[in-house]
């Protein structure tokens, strides 16, 4: 029997107009009614604005001024449109713009509009909250909303319905307590939009589904038990066709070397293989297949790390139910008592209640608690801290057995597979945690390790917050000798600190410290003891300030002069070191340089790659002799150029304010584009990027290292200069210093097959499987000028098509190549 209770009826518009200023005007209308979670009525016309087209409109929407001349102009309709809409709910994507416009159209009419007002945006974010972008196209790819023509203004209104019974369909799926508690802070939304909720609530069940529990009045989804993991097949090519894919003759060569050396006696095992032959498989399958041990995988970012959990981690967990955890630091996650604690109270920001009310939905959706699957979270990183978890946890926590952080750990230990990153990894082992322990170790991207190590092999000393201790130590201090040492020690570390701030004198000598060593010696107090055992321990010393918010922090950093030996370090199980680049030159490995010295080391035959062409201009102009703005000014020019071929363009940079620069112009110049540091977080704009919101996308750090761009069939990639490390870099000295003890040359044992290892792995981020083309232009003119220019062209001449030529030429014979492949 149907249900009788009266419901709203919503009126679904879109608007297509000549502009999105103030006076613009309409050219098309689509309205569509819903009332009781069905499409009841629609209705679509063109309308004559009585003024051209310009180009971007038509593009848009595909609508032509012969089309508009034969439609009737807006007075015609108005009575017609004013009888659909005037007794309804106003509902729209972005409802501020279609409702102002189609308000003010109808008042000309003589018809006042004044419907409350619903925008699908904003229940979106809060009814679907772990989405990275809002946008009616990206909905409707998510949702299924079948937007046959976006642009078009029926397509797009009955999308936008569809969309808003997704919504009250969702909103029906939630328990009662969480939806009053949404309800508690729905006036934070812009508009009327929680009309749709409190419609709904009558029909809402009290009891909640059996996969929820609600714990002291948060409802979070239950953990689902773990099913019993398969066994694996310990033939390669079973496994891949059980997880639907195609066998590769390098992947599996590579996987028969990863099954050799598990049965070495060998505990250390370094494999080289080509980038793009899916090593992440190649190493997971027969490790899992073929040992009973579990496994611990560490790479080089957290990026990679979420990139292997969704991509192959999520395949393994379906296909065979290999339990998987991935470990990051605590800061990732929610605590459940920090965000209780934020709905005990009334906030006034609006944005800050708008986020209460996305996390009590997603709490009823996530499994992991991790905070990055919200994907707008930085739009108030603020409250985002608040609610992260410090990694400490009460046993007396309301939450206790419930936290996320705490259940992570207790399933991280019967983990089958850990993911986690270098840094996290390192710090862990010098913390001697048990999940660590008895672990076969994958060190994939192991030419990262090295770096990551030395990070890690520093301390430092917040300034700010000593020069407060030594302050409140002073004026408690009952001893004068005491008052003085503490004064003494004020005294030093402003000195230091005034030094760098006025004149930029970072580095600090040893002699400048004496007096401040001293001093804590006499003092022999344990709240300064970190700080004596940094100025004991450390040989270099410099200052660091970063900006927080509206605050400046200054840093006193010490390092070891002498390479870390991080082999000592690394636990005492089977350990593969997985890279594409082990081989640094002919004298320097890196197996020496992390210091091993009992390794096997397999490298695999490398093929020529067809699928990709490198181009090295020979006319370039000396950009690299001029100011970062001509640099700039060239690179947006030549990207101008480029852009005319209609292909996709990876722009990889080393140095962030050129990145930021470039931007800047490309805006001035009206050439859409997505640039890091800028226009949000790393992963959000490759898939944007990869969708084809945007042509260009300009990057630099991950971008060169761990991204793969595997999804576009054809992609330009733009290198601006060769990525040499900074000469000045503190790593860069001490592995200078190191090799140089050894009779080695720095610059051709290490720094150039280094920046040529750099290279290849940035250009191998375009080249993922057989059907990619990509073409690789290197705007950097010491290719032709320098002498070591050379050795770079023969380097990359045995696998890659390379061309030099005239940069006049550059399009032409990019377009070749795309026509031809």
């Amino acid at each position: 029997m149907k249900d009788t209770r009266t419901s709203n009826r919503y009126a679904v518009v879109d608007l297509e107009a000549t502009g999105t200023g103030a006076d613009a005007k309409i050219i098309q209308i689509g309205i569509v009614l819903v009332e009781n979670g069905e499409i009841i009525d629609s209705y679509a016309t063109d309308i004559n604005p009585y003024e051209l087209l310009d180009d971007h409109i038509k593009n848009l929407t595909g609508i032509t001024d012969q089309q508009l001349e034969q439609a009737p102009d807006f007075g015609q309709v108005a009575g017609r449109i004013y009888d659909m809409i005037g007794d309804a709910i106003f509902v729209a994507h972005n409802v501020k713009f279609d409702a102002n416009l189609l308000a003010e159209a109808l008042f000309f009419e003589g018809y006042e509009l004044l419907t409350p007002r619903v925008d699908t945006v904003e229940l979106a974010q809060l009814f679907f909250p772990t989405f990275d972008k809002y946008s009616l196209g990206n909905l409707a790819e998510h949702l299924d909303l079948g937007l046959d023509q976006a642009h078009t203004a029926i397509s797009d209104a009955l999308a936008t319905a569809r969309l808003l019974i997704k919504i009250q369909e969702k909103i029906k799926s939630l328990p009662r307590t969480v939806v009053d508690k949404i309800l508690d802070l729905a006036d934070n939304l812009l508009f009327e939009s929680r009309l749709v909720i409190d419609e709904l609530v009558p029909y809402l069940e009290e009891t909640i589904s059996t996969s929820l529990e609600s714990v002291h009045g948060l409802v979070l989804r239950k953990p689902v038990k773990a099913q019993p993991a398969y066994h694996l097949s310990e033939d390669f090519a079973t496994n891949i066709a059980l997880l639907g894919l195609h066998e590769r003759k390098k992947q599996t060569a590579f996987a028969q070397v990863v099954e050799k050396r598990l049965a070495d006696v060998e505990q250390v095992h370094f494999i080289q293989a080509q980038a793009g032959l899916g090593k992440t498989y190649g190493y997971l399958l027969p490790l899992l297949a073929r040992s009973e041990k579990p496994l611990l995988v560490t790479v080089p970012t957290k990026l990679l790390q979420e990139q292997i959990m969704e991509k192959e981690g999520s395949k393994l967990r379906e296909i065979f139910h290999i339990s998987m955890a991935s470990l990051k630091s605590p800061k990732h996650f929610i605590k459940l008592d920090s965000f209780w604690k934020t709905l005990q109270r009334q906030d006034d920001n609006r944005l800050v209640n708008q986020f209460k009310m996305q996390v009590l939905v997603w709490l009823t959706e996530t499994t992991t608690g991790d905070l990055d699957e919200l994907k707008q979270k930085q739009r108030y990183q603020a409250y985002f801290d608040e609610i992260a978890h410090d990694g400490n946890l009460e046993p007396t926590s309301l939450f206790w057995g419930w936290d996320f952080w705490q259940g992570l750990n207790q399933q991280a230990l019967s983990s089958r597979v850990l993911i986690t990153n270098h840094a996290y990894f390192l710090s862990h082992l010098k913390d001697q945690d048990p999940l660590m322990d008895n672990r076969l170790v994958v060190i994939d991207e192991a030419q990262k390790f090295l770096l990551a190590a030395e990070n890690l092999a520093m301390d430092s000393q917040e300034l700010t917050a000593l020069l407060q201790i030594l302050q409140s130590k002073k004026d408690r201090a009952d001893k004068v000798l005491d008052q003085r040492l503490y004064e003494s020690c004020q005294f030093e570390l402003n000195h230091l600190l005034n030094r760098f701030r006025q004149y930029g004198q970072r580095e600090i000598a040893k002699e400048d410290l004496g007096q401040l060593k001293q001093n804590l010696a006499e003092l022999q107090d344990i709240d300064l003891q970190d700080l004596a055992q940094l100025l004991d321990y450390y040989d270099s010393f410099w200052l660091e300030e970063k900006y927080l918010e509206d605050k400046r922090i200054a840093y006193l950093r010490g390092s070891k002069d002498s390479l870390l030996n991080v082999a000592t370090y690394l636990p005492d199980t089977k350990i593969f070191c997985i890279s594409a680049t082990l081989t640094i030159s002919k004298k320097v490995s890196l197996a020496n340089l992390l210091g091993f010295e009992r390794v096997t080391m397999d490298l695999l035959p490398t093929q020529a790659v067809t699928n990709q062409q490198l181009l090295f201009p020979t006319n370039l102009p000396d950009i690299l002799a001029g100011s970062k703005e001509e640099h700039a000014a060239y690179l947006v020019h030549s990207l101008g150029k480029i852009a005319e071929l209609g292909r996709p363009i990876l722009v990889l940079f080393t140095s962030i304010s050129l990145l930021l620069q470039v931007s800047d112009l490309l805006e001035d110049n009206n050439i859409p584009h997505l640039a890091q540091h800028k226009h949000g977080q790393e992963m959000t704009l490759k898939r944007k990027f990869e969708r084809g919101e945007c042509q260009i996308l300009l990057g630099t750090g991950v971008f060169w290292e761990g991204v793969d761009f595997a999804s576009q069939d054809q992609l330009i990639q733009v290198i601006t200069r060769l990525p040499f490390d900074n000469p000045k870099d503190r790593f860069v000295q001490k592995i200078n210093h190191h090799l140089r003890e050894e009779g080695k040359n720095p610059f051709y044992d290490y720094s150039l097959p280094m920046m040529m290892i750099k290279l290849k792995q940035a250009i191998g981020r375009t080249n993922r499987h057989d059907k990619q083309d990509s073409v690789v232009l290197v705007l950097d003119p010491r290719i032709h000028t320098k002498r070591y220019g050379q050795q770079v062209l023969s380097f990359f001449e045995k696998e890659y098509q390379v061309l030099s030529m005239n940069e006049k030429e550059i399009e032409g014979l990019v377009q070749d190549f795309f026509e031809e492949v």
